[in-house]
């Protein structure tokens, strides 16, 4: 899986980009965020990158953020929304101002999305409110996935209870990376 790219932007055309990173091209499809800022022709530039590999292609998406490149990974992950129209979704908002749409269920700032109707906004802001955590600051940098899903989801592909994991999350420390949150969990549960 390709990650992240550190090269020289060679082209700008919205909303695909081509990167040469040590001599290879990559072409990659941005949303207008991340586009907006970026640099100059031939500067160097840093992106967050998600390979989505299809029966008929491999298309490479690049992301200013690691917050954003988390947006775009949750759309992924919502019924019916494909990665045309999650990149149009943060196209359209901002992370933060989509951050702030999910958390005061504001679907008509969503339905102002080109491809984004009533039904498809409603089932946005269902799915996505509890995947955002915005830093106190506002920074959309920092939107983040909450660490507790992951170690939950773990727990329960073990065989564990959505109970059992529930309590178990909720005894960790704030903070704690997933492997230690796993470990600690573990450990929790045996003594139970």
């Amino acid at each position: 899986m390709i990650g992240r790219l550190t090269g020289s932007l060679l082209e700008k055309n919205p909303p695909q980009i081509l990167l040469d990173v040590q001599g290879v091209g990559y072409e990659l499809s941005v949303p207008m965020s991340t586009f907006y800022n970026l640099p100059a022709l031939h500067e160097r530039v840093v992106l967050y990158t998600q390979l989505i590999v299809r029966e008929d292609a491999h298309l490479l998406y690049g992301f200013a953020s690691e917050g954003e490149r988390v947006a775009f990974r949750h759309l992924l992950k919502i019924s019916g929304v494909g990665p045309k129209m999650a990149l149009s979704v943060l196209s359209g908002l901002s992370l933060s101002d989509l951050v702030s749409a999910v958390s005061s269920k504001e679907v008509a700032r969503l339905i102002c999305i080109p491809g984004v109707g009533k039904k498809t906004a409603e089932r946005l802001l269902l799915e996505l409110q509890d995947k955002f955590i915005a830093s106190a600051s506002g920074d959309a940098g920092d939107v983040t996935i909450p660490q507790g899903d992951d170690i939950t989801n773990a727990l329960l592909a073990l065989g564990y209870s959505r109970k059992e994991a529930d309590w178990a999350v909720k005894q960790l420390p704030a903070g704690i990376d997933v492997a230690d949150g796993i470990r600690q969990a573990l450990k929790l549960l045996s003594k139970a």
